[in-house]
C-alpha cells in the first residue's frame, strides 16, 4: 500500500493521444512516442509514475499493464471527450475485510453521509466569501450556509440531507457565477459552455478520485450517500464531494481571465461540445489544479480508509477545507 512518502516521490502523468501518439515500455520505462515524427517525447521511470491518465485513443499492451501491476500503477483511459472507457487497477483487490465491511454498513446510517454534505457546503461558503463581489445573490447564499450547515447535521432521514444538498446547490451555483450569466445547473445536458466546462472538470476529478480510492481496496461502487445504481461507482461519487469546490473555483477564474471562452465550443445537434484542439489546454487546466492537491487527496482518502476500518466515531473522519 502507498505511503505519503509515495505522493511526493511518484508523479501523476496526463497524456493526450488525440492523435499520432503511442505508449511504449523499454528497459523498465515508459515512453511517449510521437508516431509520425517517430521521436520519443518522454520517458519517465514506472518507479515515479502514481497514476497514468490518458486522454484519446491509444493501445494498451500486456507489457504496459504487467509493469503497471507490479508497480501498483492505476490506468484511466478516456475518449477525447472526457468518457472513461478503460481503468485497470489491482494494487488492493485482495482487501476483503475493507469490503466485507462495506457490504455490513446499515444504509440508513447517516454519520458518513453527514459529514461529506457538511463538508462540501463549508467549501462552497469559502468560495463564496472569497469572491470580490457583494451581490444580494451571494450575501444571502452565505447568511444561509451558517443554518444549512446546522441543519445537515441534525438531519434524522436521507431525503432531508438530499434536498438541502440540492436547494444550497442551487443557490450556491447561482450566486457563484452570477457575473458569468449563469441560468441553472444541467449536468451532461451540455447546454451552455460553463455547464459542460463543470462536466469535464468533475469527470477528471471522478477518475483522480477513483484512482487514490482504488490503491486501498475498496469497493467503489458501494456507496455510503450516494445509493446503489446499476454501474454507478457510488462510493467516488460519495468521496469526490468535497472536492468539487477546486473544480467550481478553477472553471470560474478560467471564464473570468478568459482562459475558458464561449468560442472554445462548437454547437453540434444543439448540445455546446468543446472543440478537440482545446482539449489539451482545459485537460491541463484541471489536472494542473489536482495534481497540486494529490498529497491532500491522498491524505483525505487514507484517512477515510482508516476510520471506515476502525468504524470511527464522525469526529474522527478527515475533512477537507479548501484555501
Amino acid at each position: 500500500m502507498f505511503t505519503l512518502k509515495d505522493m511526493e516521490f511518484r508523479s501523476v502523468f496526463v497524456i493526450n493521444c488525440i492523435e499520432n501518439k503511442a505508449l511504449r515500455v523499454e528497459s523498465g520505462a515508459l515512453l511517449l512516442e510521437d508516431t509520425e515524427k517517430n521521436k520519443t517525447l518522454t520517458k519517465l521511470p514506472f518507479q515515479k509514475i502514481l497514476a497514468l491518465f490518458v486522454i484519446g485513443h491509444i493501445t494498451v499492451t500486456t507489457a504496459l499493464i504487467d509493469k503497471c501491476t507490479k508497480y501498483g500503477i492505476p490506468i484511466v483511459v478516456m475518449k477525447p471527450n472526457f468518457r472513461p472507457v478503460f481503468f485497470f487497477s489491482v494494487t488492493a483487490e485482495a482487501n476483503f475485510l475493507l469490503r466485507q465491511k462495506q457490504y455490513e454498513l446499515d444504509k440508513n446510517d447517516l454519520q458518513i453521509p453527514k459529514i461529506l454534505v457538511a463538508n462540501k457546503i463549508r467549501n462552497q461558503l469559502r468560495l463564496l466569501e472569497k469572491t470580490r463581489l457583494k451581490t444580494d445573490k451571494i450575501q444571502q447564499a452565505k447568511d444561509h450556509y451558517p443554518h444549512a450547515i446546522e441543519l445537515v447535521q441534525n438531519a434524522t432521514d436521507y431525503d432531508t440531507i438530499m434536498g438541502l444538498e440540492g436547494r444550497v446547490a442551487k443557490a450556491f451555483f447561482g450566486a457563484y457565477y452570477e457575473s458569468l450569466g449563469w441560468k441553472a445547473r444541467c449536468p451532461r445536458a451540455k447546454t451552455d459552455p460553463i455547464n459542460v466546462t463543470l462536466d469535464i472538470g468533475y469527470t477528471i476529478l471522478f477518475n483522480y478520485i477513483e484512482a487514490f480510492v482504488r490503491l486501498f481496496g475498496f469497493d467503489p461502487y458501494m456507496g455510503v450517500y450516494h445509493r446503489l445504481w446499476f454501474k454507478r461507482k457510488s462510493l467516488i461519487c460519495d468521496l469526490m464531494e468535497p472536492f468539487r469546490c477546486l473544480i467550481d473555483q478553477q472553471v470560474r477564474k478560467g471564464f473570468n481571465t478568459r482562459q475558458c471562452k464561449a468560442e472554445d465550443f462548437e454547437l453540434f445537434k444543439n448540445e455546446y461540445v468543446l472543440k478537440r484542439d482545446k482539449n489539451a489546454d482545459y485537460t491541463k487546466m484541471f489536472y494542473d489544479v489536482l495534481i497540486e492537491q494529490k498529497a491532500e487527496v491522498f491524505r483525505y482518502v487514507r484517512d477515510y480508509y482508516r476510520c471506515f476500518m476502525q468504524r470511527k466515531c464522525s469526529p474522527d473522519y478527515p475533512q477537507f477545507l479548501i484555501k
